[in-house]
């Protein structure tokens, strides 16, 4: 009996474990004709990206936008006469897609098919597009540059799927891009295509807002081509920085291009070189030396250096003077800078031994990054720690800016610790909320700061760099003729290059050019890159009333400044009688829609800089609500 029941048991669970399996089997097998079957339905799915964010100037000048531009695509599984009336209503719709086109294209196609990529279409278009049977849209946007190669450099560009490759576009990809809709088209239960969006409520790019103001920008693109096309050189930098923010008005390298299209020109033009290239900076960096000696209160301004008649042995080298003519004897520390002795900064650098030195070095961080938001920045080279065993020609050199690397944006911080009166900022191309000096990194003494100062106007009223003087205001500055690192090694050429700042102003900037290589009309810094930096001085002091507001000068004083551009007409031809066409041509753009709204004149702008042409000649007698059209080109100035 016990048998029997165990025997019958043993029958339960075996049946029992066959169903189980058999069930289990017809789960698994359901399963994967599910996943089969819901994988057959679908048939595409894609990421949609909002509008991609602006990019815009300081003063919410466009920099980089949007157009619009569609994707059509079909997915012909049914190839029916209702299908190809579809079809021709496209070919309808959009002319350049011709029926014979689209045929062609869907003819031996039964999956997701393109019919046009990046087509522009009218609000009309769009509206019949939709109401066509199985024509889908995908919207993008595509990047335009208006400016063309304005900011070229620090704006970058985008790919093809509009991410950022370069530039701010690379930098704020995230920001500008936004977060993604996810797009599924898939089919429903006869066969048919059908659209499925997740919804975001977050689905917004951010609009960028950079320091860099368009005109200032404008101006000092115009005058650094300028200046390496006359000196016939292999390309120039230059840039604005405020030294109490460290917000770049501008910035660039000439040769340039075009965001546009990026990729019909070198990479080389593509590339911010005032961020990304280090060089041998010479002369400017003798500054710094003179600055880590007046803080180690090693010597101050009137301490006398006996500079050798010009020409010092130093080891089995000779340190000489850049001209063999000068034949310094003793020399102030400030005549030192003033002159540009390289003996003399050598023997203050002798008397300062490398540790102080390189102590300073560190702290204007040389040989860190800024910071700036450009991709691929250099930390530049010291080539020697605070207790290596410095040799005397090594010091030498160091102390007048060879066998050291920097960038010409770290330059232009260092110099603004000068002009703010002592504190290291941070340089950075986005517009910041506070406008005062942050004062978060002290690196030298109030007293240092000022003294430095007053030698850099020495250094432009008397000195090597006369070139850069600007009447009634004091311009602090220094040259620098560096020589230049040949590729294949040893010095080819020179560097030309100048940094300075107006004194003089309660909104205090520097302003630094460099043009690499000059081979014609001369090299020197005072020569090539002095000029540069005065021009852009002017255009800022002179058009720009934020940074033009006087410390020691009236406003009669800027008046009869802004006599030397070229451009500037006579007071007494400015204004005609009312009923009659005033003369635009000069003036600044806010100069002309004052007196145009005085008029009741519209006028449409085009262009930077001052007004050059109008459309209808100064004195034409006008009627009420005249229109004319005013072009805006950056000035010229007289030396």
């Amino acid at each position: 009996m016990k048998n029997r029941i165990f025997f019958s048991f043993l029958i339960f669970c075996f049946l029992f474990a066959v169903v189980v399996s058999k069930a289990f089997y017809i789960q698994v097998v359901n399963k994967e004709k599910l996943l089969s079957y819901a994988k057959s339905q679908f048939i595409r799915e894609v990421k949609e990206y909002p509008n991609r964010g602006n990019i815009l100037d300081r003063n919410g000048s466009p920099l980089a936008i949007n157009v619009h531009v569609y994707n059509l695509f079909t997915i012909p599984k049914n190839k029916n006469t209702h299908f190809y009336q579809q079809l021709k209503g496209l070919s309808k719709i959009v002319p350049e897609l011709t029926f014979t086109k689209l045929k062609s294209v869907v003819q031996k196609r039964n999956k997701y098919t393109w019919l046009a990529r990046k087509v522009r279409l009218s609000d009309s278009q769009l509206q019949k597009i939709k109401k066509l049977d199985g024509i889908f849209m995908e919207s993008h946007s595509e990047r335009v540059y208006p400016n063309r190669d304005l900011m070229a450099q620090t704006l970058g560009f985008v790919g093809v799927d509009n991410t950022g490759l370069a530039g701010i576009e690379f930098g704020l990809n995230q920001e500008l891009k936004g977060k993604p809709q996810i797009v599924k088209y898939i089919r429903d239960a006869k066969g048919r295509p059908i659209k499925y969006e997740t919804k975001s409520s977050d689905l917004v790019a951010d609009d960028v807002h950079l320091a860099l103001d368009k005109d200032i920008q404008g101006a000092l693109e115009s005058y650094l081509k300028e200046a390496v096309e006359y000196h016939q050189a292999d390309r120039g930098g230059a840039g604005v920085m405020d030294a109490e923010t460290g917000e770049i008005i501008a910035i660039a390298n000439y040769p340039t291009f075009d965001p546009n299209k990026a990729s019909s020109y070198p990479q080389e033009y593509r590339k911010l070189s005032f961020v990304t290239d280090p060089f041998e900076p010479g002369s400017i960096f003798k500054t710094i030396t003179i600055a880590s000696a007046l803080e180690h209160k090693v010597a101050r301004p009137e301490t006398k250096f006996f500079c050798e008649n010009g020409k010092m042995r130093v080891q089995n080298h000779w340190v000489s003077e850049a001209e063999s003519h000068e034949k310094f004897e003793w020399l102030t520390v400030g005549d030192i800078l003033k002159f540009s002795s390289n003996v003399g900064t050598t023997k203050i650098a002798f008397s300062l031994k490398y540790p102080k030195l390189r102590q300073t070095l560190d702290k204007f961080k040389f040989a860190q990054k800024t910071g700036i938001e450009v991709r691929g920045e250099s930390k530049g080279i010291v080539p020697y720690k605070m207790n290596d065993k410095v040799r005397p020609l090594s010091l030498s050199n160091t102390s007048f800016g060879q066998g050291v690397a920097t960038t010409a944006i770290q330059m232009l911080r260092a110099y603004g610790a000068i002009a703010n009166g002592g504190y290291l900022v941070t340089p950075t191309l986005l517009k910041q909320v506070k406008s005062q000096l942050i004062k978060e990194n002290k690196i030298l003494n109030e007293s240092t700061s000022a003294s430095i100062t007053k030698m850099l106007v020495k250094a432009v009223s008397d000195g090597t760099g006369t070139s850069a003087i600007i009447p009634h205001y004091e311009i602090a500055g220094k040259t620098g003729t560096a020589q230049r690192v040949s590729p294949r090694g040893g010095y080819e050429g020179y560097i030309a290059s100048f940094i300075g700042f107006p004194v003089n102003v309660n909104k205090k900037f520097v302003v630094m050019a460099y043009v690499d290589h000059p081979t014609a009309n001369g090299y020197y810094g005072n020569v090539v890159a002095a000029p540069v930096v005065k021009k852009i001085m002017q255009y800022i002091l002179y058009k720009k009333k934020d940074f033009a507001q006087f410390a020691k000068y009236d406003e009669e004083s800027n008046k009869a400044n802004m006599d030397t551009v070229q451009s500037q007409q006579a007071a007494t031809q400015k204004s005609f009688a009312p009923g009659f066409m005033p003369n635009f041509v000069g003036m600044d753009k806010s100069s002309a829609l004052d007196l145009a709204q005085s008029r009741a004149i519209q006028i449409e702008m085009n262009g930077f800089g001052v007004v050059t042409k109008q459309s209808v000649e100064p004195g034409t007698p006008i009627a009420g609500n005249s229109n004319v059209r005013l072009q805006f080109e950056a000035p010229t100035y007289v030396e």
